[in-house]
């Protein structure tokens, strides 16, 4: 018994000094981590967004199923005559006609146009929100 236990010592002793160990290297997989891979990336973002099941509240998703069509034919002729509030503008600035100095309101907009020394300068109020846009058309010399 004592020689068959040596004789095991002696192998395994043997076999000890035929084995060689690796170092173990730590490389990260994404690359926003410092030495990942950068073509990793899209593999990871689309992985990511499959598995996001929770839904952005405040993110508004257009359909043109949803849409009121009385709506967008209200947008549509806002746009409209914007547009040509603007051709007259700038052809009275730059062609042929004149611009009145006033107050418009068009839908939900409240135009103003007044001339100035450095040109026509119209300002737009949309009244549901309150934003304002200023516009300078300069005069031409």
């Amino acid at each position: 018994m004592k020689r068959l236990l040596l004789l095991c010592w002696g192998l395994l002793l043997g076999l000890a000094g035929s084995l060689q160990a690796q170092d173990l290297v730590y490389e990260p997989k994404n690359p926003s981590f410092g030495g990942g891979n950068p073509y990793n990336y899209s593999w990871l973002l689309s992985s990511a967004t499959a598995q996001n099941t929770i839904e952005d509240p405040s993110a508004q998703r257009s359909s043109l199923l949803n849409r009121d069509p009385l709506v967008e034919f209200q947008e549509n002729l806002n746009r409209q005559i914007l547009n040509l509030l603007t051709t007259r503008f700038v052809t009275s600035q730059f062609g042929e006609g004149q611009i009145r100095e006033g107050s418009y309101n068009v839908g939900s907009y409240q135009i103003q146009v007044t001339p100035g020394s450095s040109g026509v300068v119209i300002q737009i109020t949309d009244t549901t929100t309150g934003g304002q846009t200023t516009v300078t058309i300069p005069n031409m010399p």
